[in-house]
């Protein structure tokens, strides 16, 4: 056999995409030398448009007949890049990208439901995505039914003959609850709908729904993924295995679309009909596109994303064990702890780690989260998760306030609740800031 110098490369030339690591897909995935200039990274193409070749190609290209560039509220190269990768990691057909993570979510809902349409939703979400779904959605005519996520069963006795949908998120925020992603999906696809997953906290390095029977997985792309506090942004993406015509319940994806002369999504377009229906309706019409500099960011924080994420992992393990035995913590729920009820959950879907979003409850109850967010140096009292840096927020006095209080402590946001977004740096230092922090906070 010759073992020529040029074999690796050469067997890396000749692998397929899904053959590649989950690093090499990180650094590379959707991206291309740029044709014209050479340009290995991907640039941002700061346009509104494109230029038709001819009035054939621009007929074809509005009636959905070809692939191509219109417009950039509909579709852009920087940000095609970005929905490939993004698909690449999670294992998906395709994905959509948009300007936030609640446009995100947005765009999922409006392509699923009609008005009177349902969906059930795990009760431990981000507290915005519990106004969004609860209060905002009605007014589109959408009702959610929030469950206690706990238990796996309460979703199946939440089932009506209008749900459409069940949203969970595997490792909820803000913090500590691991769901059952396996049993929950063993329940959607019984009543035959779609399961939908927010895998923010987790990112596609710590787990991938689609291994577990997910059908659609939302991202705030503005957290672990772009990594560096920089750029709100938002993505969709879907498995390509829903059978979008199995039992009539989504004539959005299998009836005749009459704003493209009587198309029809999922004959058409297969397993990415989902998305391509996302883009062209939901997103050519509402309009929430993600900017080109954004997309850029985001791609080039997803390039370092598995080795933040070790990073980010390793230290909140380091800083919850601190925090369990401090006299000042009533406790800690993080799924990294052996003492978690979570635990058996976290070694299944997350076996290279609970993330870094954890809450604790301080013994001094409300005054004393107040004193303590107040009292940090390193940390960053802001309303975000998923920076390098290390972030401390109260929730019942910032996300969360709008809730009742029953709603906090459902949600796991009580007057007690401090939650922690984890960063990389030194852990020590990071000990020794929450230390005297948490002394600070016992005199309050």
């Amino acid at each position: 056999m010759n073992d020529s110098p040029d074999r690796p490369a050469k067997a890396a030339r000749d692998a397929q995409p899904s053959e590649y690591g989950f690093e090499t897909r990180a650094v590379h995935a959707g991206a291309r030398p740029d044709p014209v200039t050479g340009a290995r990274n991907t640039p941002i193409y700061q346009t509104t448009s494109y230029v038709f070749e001819d009035v054939e190609h621009a007929a074809d290209l509005f009636n959905l007949q070809t692939f191509g560039f219109i417009y950039s509220r509909i579709t852009n190269p920087t940000v095609s890049v970005l929905e490939e990768r993004i698909a690449s990691l999670e294992g998906g057909r395709a994905a959509v990208c948009a300007a936030s993570g609640h446009a995100a979510q947005f765009l999922a809902f409006f392509t699923l439901l009609e008005p009177g349409d349902e969906f059930i939703a795990s009760r431990n979400l981000y507290g915005g995505s519990i106004t969004q779904f609860g209060i905002s959605f009605k007014r589109l005519g959408w009702t959610c039914r929030f469950v206690d996520p706990i238990d796996p069963e309460n979703f199946r006795r939440a089932l009506g003959p209008k749900t459409k949908a069940i949203f969970i998120e595997v490792l909820a925020n803000p913090g500590g609850i691991v769901v059952d992603l396996e049993a929950v999906a063993a329940i959607a696809r019984e009543a035959g709908i779609p399961l939908i997953v927010d895998n923010t906290l987790a990112t596609p390095y710590l787990c991938r729904p689609f291994e577990w029977g997910a059908d659609l997985i939302v991202h705030s792309t503005t957290k672990f993924l772009s990594g560096h506090g920089t750029s709100i942004g938002g993505a969709l993406v879907e498995s390509g295995k829903f059978d979008w015509a199995k039992n009539g319940k989504f004539p959005t994806m299998t009836q005749p679309d009459p704003a493209y002369h009587g198309l029809t999504f999922y004959e058409t377009f297969g397993d990415f009909g989902f998305t391509m229906k996302a883009r062209a309706v939901g997103l050519r019409d509402f309009g929430p596109a993600l900017a080109p500099a954004n997309a850029f960011y985001t791609i080039t924080g997803i390039e370092t994303l598995h080795l933040r994420m070790e990073r980010h992992v390793a230290n909140a393990q380091i800083l919850a064990e601190f925090l369990e035995k401090h006299p000042q913590v009533a406790w800690v729920s993080y799924a990294g702890l052996e003492s978690s009820p979570y635990r058996a959950l976290a070694r299944k879907y997350l076996p290279k780690g609970a993330g870094s979003v954890f809450t604790l409850g301080l013994k001094g109850g409300f005054e004393a989260g107040v004193k303590l967010v107040e009292s940090v140096n390193l940390f960053s009292h802001l309303a975000n998760i998923g920076d390098t840096r290390s972030l401390i927020l109260h929730p019942a006095s910032t996300t969360h306030r709008q809730l009742s209080p029953e709603q906090q402590i459902a949600a796991g946001a009580g007057p007690d609740v401090v939650r922690l977004s984890v960063g990389i740096e030194t852990a020590e230092d990071l000990i020794r800031d929450l230390d005297q922090a948490l002394a600070k906070a016992a005199k309050a």
